[in-house]
């Protein structure tokens, strides 16, 4: 369940992304200014087909620009792993609850089950890394201070150029976050599913055996031992009853003698 949530936030806050951003320029010639130009980006973040025109103050002629780089194969990746982990996570939460004997069935579903976690922990991995340096490129084209260096009326100190607003990445970065909490929530759960495997229990067969085979030998020395304790104890008691029987007869000399005497 945590896994379905997980992915849901993952892909629904990179996949959902919609800014922008709003400059101006001002020219001398007032006419020629522009005080709100909106350019608008989006997933997959194909920054370099986002076009926007500008005044050149240069006349009614305008430049058309474009933003600088293309972050889609580490955005449409992302994405992916995200919405298939989602299908993948609700597929097994199903034969958990439904198909329970068919899924241990010759063991080969805690198997697949285990692969296939140990796969997507791995695509975890390498999707939020890859989108991690994706989302970082995406903050770089879209800084404004870097959109106005694209604009010729800006490099002329006579023109005032400036930024209305930035857009807002905050999605973005949860979008990073799920994405790492997922590889984690993943890696520690290789452990619960390699634990339902037959590598897990005959692993704990092979540990049991020589387990058993010692405290087998250890009892087996421990019944001499006490064999021959009671045997020594025996004797002990058999050397013990002549000596209390000679004790015993001591008497009997110095009565024979003083008679004798």
């Amino acid at each position: 369940i945590c896994q379905i949530l997980f992915a849901i936030f993952a892909f629904a806050t990179c996949g959902g992304y919609s800014g922008g951003l709003r400059l101006s320029v001002d020219c001398v010639n007032k006419t020629e200014s522009n005080l709100s130009i909106d350019i608008v980006f989006a997933y997959p973040f194909r920054l370099h087909q986002v076009t926007f025109e500008v005044p050149t103050c240069e006349g009614k002629e305008r430049q058309k620009l474009a933003l600088i780089g293309d972050s889609s194969s580490s955005a449409e990746f992302f994405v992916t792993v995200a919405v298939f982990a989602f299908l993948y996570s609700l597929a097994a939460t199903v034969v958990y609850i439904f198909f329970q004997n068919k899924y241990r069935e010759n063991n080969r579903g805690p198997l697949i089950d285990f692969i296939v976690t140990v796969v997507f922990s791995f695509l975890w991995l390498v999707g939020s890394s890859a989108w991690a340096k994706g989302l970082s490129d995406v903050k770089v084209a879209t800084d404004p201070k870097e959109v106005l260096l694209l604009m010729s009326a800006c490099k002329q100190p006579s023109n005032k150029c400036m930024a209305i607003h930035s857009p807002v990445m905050s999605s973005l970065n949860t979008s990073v976050v799920f994405g790492f909490l997922n590889f984690i929530l993943w890696a520690g759960n290789i452990w619960f599913v390699f634990k339902e495997t037959g590598w897990h229990s005959s692993g704990q067969r092979y540990l049991s055996d020589p387990m058993e085979k010692h405290s087998s030998s250890y009892n087996q020395g421990g019944y001499n031992q006490d064999s021959y304790g009671s045997s020594s104890g025996y004797s002990q008691q058999a050397s013990l009853g002549p000596s209390s029987d000679e004790f015993g007869q001591q008497p009997t000399g110095p009565t024979s003698f003083t008679n004798q005497i």
